[in-house]
């Protein structure tokens, strides 16, 4: 992992009070699920992926595919931006995500996300609807695809960085790049899990 960082279950780091662990269940919205549960959220956005992608090469026009193109680019690169703001801006900073996110903090390796019916409902209201009203139903479909995309990348992302074992140089740079964030409890930084270009814009790289 390099520089002596580790990912530590047993840390315990403090955020502002002492982490509080949220064990009860909340049904649909329980943060910790079942393993069958924590693949159903993968194999859900995978499907979705797959279905906007099939969607588009059937119903789109010759002429519009570098355009819808386009659309799919904007909506990845807008995921990368939307995934720095939430984990620093949110997680890191709004009560009760920061309490929550604070239990992932003290429990690495526990099957801890986001709800698939809160992410998914997000997506369609924040996202989907917005630019269909905006775009009409190809354009909001290519961009939610880029979304969808890179939300996708950024789920199989962390978790490779904390259940995956490997020597590849990718998986490697991202479990030393994603425990500097674990490790960084007084001064937070390295919030991109699929990227770091937005820590380096923003000047959170803790370097």
């Amino acid at each position: 992992m390099g520089a002596g960082y580790t990912v530590d279950t047993q840390a315990h780091l403090r955020w502002g009070k002492p982490a509080v662990l949220q064990r009860k269940s909340m049904g649909l919205f329980s943060l910790e699920h079942s393993k069958l549960a924590y693949s159903a959220d993968f194999a859900v956005y995978g499907a979705a992926v797959v279905a906007l992608t099939v969607f588009l090469l059937i119903f789109i026009q010759r002429n519009q595919r570098l355009e819808t193109l386009a659309f799919v680019l904007m909506g990845l690169a807008g995921w990368t931006v939307a995934e720095y703001a939430m984990h620093r801006f949110v997680l890191h900073g709004v009560q009760p995500f920061r309490r929550w996110h604070a239990e992932h903090h003290e429990r690495p390796t526990a099957l801890i996300y986001t709800p698939t019916i809160l992410s998914a409902a997000l997506i369609v209201t924040l996202v989907f609807l917005p630019a269909l009203v905006v775009g009409g139903l190809w354009r909001a479909s290519a961009f939610t695809l880029g979304v969808l995309i890179g939300y996708l990348a950024y789920s199989i992302t962390h978790h490779a960085t904390h259940h995956w074992h490997g020597d590849n140089a990718w998986l490697r740079q991202r479990k030393f790049w994603h425990a500097r964030h674990h490790h960084s409890v007084e001064s937070p930084g390295c919030y991109g899990v699929t990227t770091a270009f937005w820590d380096h814009v923003f000047g959170t790289t803790r370097q």
